[in-house]
């Protein structure tokens, strides 16, 4: 998906984008290949005429120049378009000014530009480059051209020359953004046309798996830019924060996502014929003229270090009378005796907001981020349902009267807990292909099979539990949705110890367990659509400032392991990103829009930053894990635990075949 996410953002990247296609660049770049002072000078005009430049003075914010930006980059807008850009948010009006952009001693976008914003660490400076002793560079970027040498005078500009380098990055990190997009789109729509061995090679999973990684990887990066060009209207250090998380992660993100274009593309990609290799060169240029990912990560962890973290932000304006009506119960709540909440959390529907009334308040997002922030500002915090936040909702929507009267109400307050029986030995992500049978007796069904990886079984009153009524039905079709009693006679719980040497999963064996007709949710036979509604259950929620057990303590352990500075960085990096991701699904959410790829991304993003994050700090703990103090314990057994997370909910492999399936809309294998 692209930065932009609200309506207005989606237009301005529409004309901007509609507009930057009609252009034909990759054919003026072409045609100038062989010139090494090429102006693009009707292109200039154009952009002008366009009102890119003028953005900001007509009132617009950077994240609605990031946004033309990004569309300009995803068709390859050539010329000074980065350096003009920043110029416009930095200057009082560029009006005809061709601004290139000098960094170090290279003046970018350099042919054609009338002056130059030279950015060193101490000021900003407005050059005209007039009579200026510039010999010509050389640049991968075919669409640019650059200029070698150092500027002497010019203005200098009254702005903070950190504020300005971060400018820069956030600009560059949308461009980076259109090229991810472009390259991920071409990839895709080749993957999904061209065929080998008599079949597309998008239905290989090889190649599905590829892409489905150039989805996480361009969606971080958008996700990076867009927060980065929302933080510039928050505190410069909020802007510098973000800014600095993009620097770690866009440019980067870019090259990857460029290289894999071409990979799917096989050999028309390595063909200069075709336009993949325009956009790995821009994105390779984009990333030279910076400092690299380690030295932003270097700053990152440095900032981290201090306590700074980047806390996503979201407007909640017009809630007022919500908000007073949820302090006053959260408050009230708050001064109740612990054992006591629980039950009023449940009684004032502020445990589970987003069910239906009179279980919760049938909340849409924005009214359950109020809720969340004025539970968190009176200290009450909520208990965690576990299995039972996925089994009450599919009794709500599927069950009866007397199911939801008996179960729904024990569950918020904690007199019943769940435990899922859904994975078989031979059908753990394929639940389609499950085994345990069902058969019919009295009044009721007689239960047989093997469940496994059942967590907290072993504790469990209850389970919701599918099992095949229909042994002929189609694979989907013929399975039944049960409310199985855990105390019942045939129920053989057997702990399974992990790696961890701890046993928090279990085998469940059901020999011939007998289950009532009134244990049966919804119709017979129908059990598939209640488990995708077990499956789908998610509340809206806002990420806090923690970035995660294992990345908070590796920036604790940064006193003591300065060589980690930049791993550590790169940790604090993903973790914010994953935040992002879920920032920009809620913002869907409280939009009213159907749900985009972040929420997916953000599991298989969220899974790799908690398994590499436990990894580093046992990494930096190094031979102290031998001494067996309570810190390398504890750093061990998170990152055994967390090998489970690529296995648990699906694998991170079958999830990248969902992506290409049901995002990327590439052909099942």
């Amino acid at each position: 998906m692209p930065i932009g996410i609200s309506d207005d953002h989606r237009e301005i990247a529409e004309a901007f984008g509609k507009w930057a296609g009609s252009l034909d660049a990759i054919a003026t770049v072409r045609a100038a290949e062989d010139d090494p002072g090429a102006r693009f000078d009707e292109v200039a005009t154009a952009t002008r005429e366009m009102g890119l430049f003028s953005i900001i003075d007509d009132g617009g914010a950077l994240l609605d120049l990031a946004v033309a930006v990004e569309a300009c980059a995803g068709a390859l807008v050539p010329g000074s378009l980065l350096g003009t850009a920043v110029a416009s948010v930095v200057l009082d009006g560029v009006g005809d000014k061709r601004i290139a952009l000098a960094l170090g001693g290279v003046l970018h976008d350099a042919a054609g530009a009338t002056h130059a914003l030279v950015v060193t660490d101490d000021e900003v400076r407005l050059a005209t480059l007039d009579g200026a002793d510039l010999e010509p560079g050389t640049s991968p970027d075919l669409t640019r051209r650059t200029a070698l040498g150092t500027l002497a005078g010019g203005d200098v500009v009254e702005v903070d020359p950190a504020r300005v380098r971060a400018l820069v990055v956030t600009l560059a990190a949308a461009e980076a953004s259109g090229v991810a997009k472009w390259c991920l789109d071409t990839a895709v729509d080749y993957a999904g046309v061209r065929e080998q061995f008599g079949r597309k090679i998008g239905a290989f999973q090889a190649i599905k798996h590829l892409c489905a990684e150039m989805l996480e990887t361009s969606e971080t990066v958008t996700a990076a830019a867009w927060d980065a060009a929302r933080a510039y209207g928050e505190s410069p250090e909020a802007f510098e924060l973000a800014a600095t998380v993009a620097g770690v992660v866009a440019l980067d993100g870019a090259v990857e996502v460029a290289k894999n274009c071409v990979q799917v593309l096989g050999g028309i990609g390595f063909t200069f014929e075709h336009e993949a290799h325009f956009y790995l060169r821009r994105a390779l240029a984009l990333r030279a003229m910076l400092p690299s990912s380690g030295r932003w990560a270097g700053e990152l962890a440095g900032f981290a270090a201090d306590g700074r973290r980047r806390v996503p932000h979201v407007e909640l304006a017009g809630f007022d009378d919500v908000r007073q009506e949820v302090r006053s119960e959260a408050e009230r709540i708050a001064g109740l005796p612990e054992d006591d909440r629980r039950a009023a959390l449940a009684e004032t529907g502020l445990l589970m907001p987003h069910w239906p009334a009179p279980y919760g308040r049938a909340a849409e997002p924005a009214e359950q981020l109020v809720i969340d922030e004025e539970l968190e500002e009176a200290g009450v915090e909520r208990p965690d349902l576990f299995i039972g936040a996925w089994a009450a909702p599919t009794i709500i929507a599927h069950g009866d009267d007397a199911q939801r009267e008996r179960f729904v109400g024990p569950t918020l307050r904690g007199e019943i807990t769940w435990c899922q029986l859904f994975s078989e030995p031979g059908a753990g992500s394929d639940l389609a292909s499950l085994r345990t049978r069902a058969v019919r007796d009295t009044e009721g069904w007689r239960i047989t099979g093997q469940k496994v990886w059942s967590s907290m079984a072993h504790q469990a009153d209850w389970a919701i539990c599918l099992a095949r009524t229909d042994p002929e039905a189609e694979a989907h079709a013929g399975i039944s949705y049960f409310l199985v009693d855990m105390s019942s006679d045939g129920v053989d719980v057997r702990p399974l110890r992990e790696m961890t040497g701890e046993a928090m999963f279990n085998e469940v064996f059901l020999d011939s367990v007998f289950v009532p007709d009134e244990c049966v949710v919804g119709e017979v036979d129908g059990g598939w659509k209640l488990a995708r509604t077990t499956l789908a259950n998610e509340r809206v929620a806002m990420a806090g400032s923690r970035l995660g057990v294992s990345v908070e303590q590796a920036i604790t352990l940064l006193a003591d392991h300065p060589e980690s500075r930049v791993e550590v960085g790169r940790a604090v990096a993903l973790a914010t990103t994953v935040k992002l991701l879920g920032t920009r699904a809620t913002l869907r959410s409280i939009a009213g829009q159907g749900p985009g790829p972040e929420s997916s991304v953000a599991k298989l993003v969220g899974v790799r930053s908690r398994q590499d994050a436990a990894e580093l700090v046992v990494r930096m703990l190094g031979d102290r894990v031998f001494a067996g103090d309570d810190l390398a314990r504890e750093a061990v057994h998170e990152m055994l635990l967390t090998r489970c997370l690529s296995i648990a909910g699906g694998t991170t492999q079958v999830l990248r075949n969902v992506a290409g399936e049901r995002i990327l809309g590439l052909p099942r294998g």
